[in-house]
């Protein structure tokens, strides 16, 4: 892995790019203080400019060097960091961070991944890695490399970490005063922020958000039509199961979890709506998924995946 680091590394420094895992969905990364690497991002994707991306630090010194955290923010850090938490933060007039990755505004989401591979590399570079997920716009993120698109893999060097293992993207959060706000739920819920912090106030925004990555009205979504809270399944669709249930797909069914456990769910779902996407069926049935801790942000991701083009 040090030889692999060290050319991916390499390839970072060369304005390039490189596809790395988090413990949330593989990233497409690049040098977040070169505006060329950036602009390559974005065209690869083919994601419009005024989708956010977030920046990944390898410890919270490297985000102090670029960015005002409040004590708020210091709070969440401790409890959720290295993990699957996106704070967006204030740049620092100093930070070199390119604005074209944040709307050219001032706030940038910032984490610091919870994977031994994605922390290497951040170690080995001297600038802050800009990564959006590993897939083309609006389409399924990826949490394993043979999930990933020919156009990504052609243009990009490739760090395999197998297979994620929370399948749910970071939850993005801002602070103001004693308010923490939602823009994005992810695989840190509602509940486990209200338990950790008690005293503040959580709001949720209308989850389009400027700030955020991952709110556009279509995202996520299969090349095969999907409709969710399914209560019958048609003669030719593939069927995303979750617990035990009547449904029944002819063609092929994937369950996210029969123990209708929400962390199996969140880990199985994107791999298994790419499994199904890939099959011979012409469309996906998804059954009714409660609408709880993680299910919310299941719930958010189907919603997006099964909504018409705009």
């Amino acid at each position: 892995m040090k030889k692999i680091i060290n050319s991916a590394k390499k390839t970072l420094e060369k304005g390039n790019l490189v596809i790395f895992p988090t413990e949330t969905v593989y990233g497409l990364g690049a040098d977040a203080t070169n505006i060329d690497a950036i602009k390559m991002i974005y065209n690869l994707k083919k994601r419009p400019f005024n989708n956010p991306i977030i920046c990944h630090f390898y410890n919270i010194k490297k985000i102090e060097e670029n960015f005002e955290i409040t004590p708020l923010d210091y709070n969440l850090a401790n409890i959720f960091w290295p993990g699957p938490l996106t704070l967006i933060l204030k740049k620092k007039i100093t930070s070199n961070i390119h604005p074209i990755l944040s709307n050219n505004l001032n706030f940038v989401g910032c984490r610091i991944p919870n994977n031994v591979i994605a922390l290497e590399l951040l170690r080995s570079v001297n600038f802050p890695i800009a990564a959006p997920s590993a897939n083309l716009a609006e389409k399924i993120s990826v949490t394993q490399l043979n999930h990933l698109s020919s156009e990504l893999i052609e243009k990009s060097f490739l760090i395999d970490g197998g297979l994620t293992t929370l399948g749910l993207e970071s939850t993005v959060l801002k602070t103001e005063k004693n308010k923490i706000k939602i823009l994005r739920l992810g695989s840190i819920t509602e509940e486990e922020i209200q338990k950790a912090l008690p005293k503040s106030k959580i709001e949720k925004e209308n989850f389009d958000n400027s700030l955020s990555p991952g709110n556009k009205k279509k995202h996520y979504s299969p090349n095969l039509p999907i409709r969710i809270n399914v209560k019958h399944v048609k003669e030719n669709e593939g069927l995303l199961n979750f617990g035990i249930n009547n449904l029944k797909s002819n063609i092929c069914e994937y369950n996210l979890s029969k123990k209708e456990n929400l962390k199996e769910a969140s880990r199985n779902f994107f791999h298994y709506l790419h499994l199904i996407d890939r099959s011979n069926c012409k469309g996906i049935a998804v059954a009714p998924i409660p609408s709880y801790g993680l299910g919310k942000t299941i719930n958010d991701r189907l919603k997006r995946a099964s909504a018409k083009d705009e």
